[in-house]
């Protein structure tokens, strides 16, 4: 069972949601991955308004309209539009079929402003993913850190936050978010380094780890080579491949009326 956390419209050919879902699924019928978490539109911006947040949730609704058996979808907010956001968050996921929130750059983690949209997702069960990244060169204004995503989990111990991409520099990233226990990393998105999944598993366990692509920004395949070439159990892949997903959606699933 292998369920994909981390999925993207943009960077996969079409002209439409439909056509570029269409070609994740053909792409994921070949590497054996069951099901897809989506989110943010065709184009992005890093500090999207309220206007482009709804343009952007459309596209993946539309997306996901026909393969409700294969992908989820996550709302795409903005602590930068609390208003805005908590809107479509009752839209979305509320009212509608998103199970999950996806925040990435517009504001760092670690403020306050955007704890109404944690409060909220938390009540509603939603799973939340929150970008980080540690970059050399400096980060995009407003970009999270695995430090400052620490700092907002303190805040909320019964939220189900996701450390996204382990902050890219994964070694500081997992042990900045390992005393957080209620917050596992998502792996995707960065090169598949040798060490990086059994040093994930060896400091934070392999119930705090689970597998994504970052597609169409990277491949199933370069992503899946970090968990199936990892000196680790065949039990632990099992986990990070998709049972661990599994587990953190199950609840909103199940509120929803989603059988799997």
């Amino acid at each position: 069972m292998i369920w994909d956390l981390h999925c993207h419209l943009s960077g996969v050919p079409g002209n439409t949601p439909e056509e570029r879902m269409t070609q994740l699924l053909r792409y994921a019928d070949r590497m054996g991955v069951e099901r897809l978490v989506v989110y943010m539109g065709m184009r992005w911006s890093q500090d999207p308004s309220p206007a482009d947040l709804r343009q952007q949730n459309d596209d993946v609704l539309q997306a996901i309209s026909h393969w409700h058996d294969r992908a989820f979808g996550f709302v795409y907010l903005s602590a930068n539009h609390v208003d805005s956001s908590l809107e479509e968050l009752e839209r979305c996921v509320a009212r509608g079929p998103m199970v999950g929130v996806k925040l990435w750059v517009a504001k760092k983690c670690d403020d306050s402003q955007i704890d109404p949209i944690i409060r909220r997702a938390t009540e509603l069960n939603a799973v939340i993913f929150q970008h980080t990244w540690l970059k050399t060169d400096g980060n995009y204004p407003g970009e999270s850190t695995p430090m400052d995503l620490a700092k907002m989990a303190m805040r909320h111990p019964k939220a189900k936050l996701i450390c996204g991409h382990a902050g890219g520099d994964w070694e500081r990233g997992i042990r900045a978010i390992r005393s957080q226990r209620h917050v596992p990393i998502g792996i995707g998105g960065s090169d598949p380094t040798a060490g990086f999944v059994e040093f994930a598993v060896r400091e934070l366990g392999a119930e705090r780890v689970i597998y994504g692509s970052d597609i169409g920004g990277r491949s199933f395949a370069s992503q899946l080579a970090k968990v199936q070439g990892a000196n680790i159990s065949d039990r632990d892949k099992r986990l990070i491949l998709g049972e661990n997903l599994k587990r953190m959606l199950l609840p909103i699933l199940r509120d929803k009326g989603i059988r799997i």
